[in-house]
């Protein structure tokens, strides 16, 4: 794995996702952006506390953890969109450039690293399985993003996937998310 990481160069996106079993080390996260520090390596991580806190001294563009996560790490429940932005905020103050809180039926909050905070409720549609929305919602993000480097729109991108995957039996497909996306307000 990490001779396969050391071929990463310039303009090249990490996506740094999920649990870890248990054989590995706490800090394989952060051992991995250390190793690319400096590469100019596009680092995205959606993980729970330790493995997230860990990475925040390497500025991953974007780190996503959910409301729940983001409350168990500063100890807090975190119920509201606008709940949320305080913590976002100390996040982006240790070291993350974006911070996308995914709150299930309760929206999203995305704080950009321009300084702009963007809130969104879900678009209606009903829950069939909600397996693999948060990944998607990184996908959509980072799509939105590199289709137009615009925060509001990979937001939006990040919005629609996730909830399009939520109200699929399984991943959305193109159109179900173009046709979320068309809906947002």
């Amino acid at each position: 794995l990490m001779e396969r990481l050391d071929s990463l160069e310039v303009g090249d996106t990490l996506v740094l996702a999920g649990s870890i079993p248990a054989s590995m080390p706490d800090s394989i996260y952060s051992d991995i952006l250390a190793r690319l520090e400096g590469k100019g390596v596009v680092s995205i991580v959606d993980a729970t506390k330790d493995l997230l806190l860990n990475v925040l001294k390497y500025r991953p563009f974007l780190i996503k953890p959910n409301h729940h996560e983001l409350g168990e790490i500063f100890g807090v429940d975190l119920e509201r969109r606008e709940d949320v932005v305080p913590y976002a905020e100390k996040l982006q103050e240790q070291g993350a450039q974006n911070v996308l809180v995914s709150m299930g039926g309760k929206g999203a909050v995305l704080l950009d690293a321009e300084g702009s905070v963007h809130m969104l409720p879900v678009p209606k549609g009903t829950l069939v399985n909600a397996v693999g929305s948060g990944d998607s919602m990184v996908a959509g993000f980072l799509a939105g993003w590199t289709e137009k480097k615009d925060y509001e729109h990979a937001f939006r991108m990040g919005i629609s996937a996730g909830s399009a995957s939520a109200f699929s039996e399984l991943l959305a497909t193109k159109e179900e998310i173009l046709g979320l996306y068309e809906t947002l307000q």
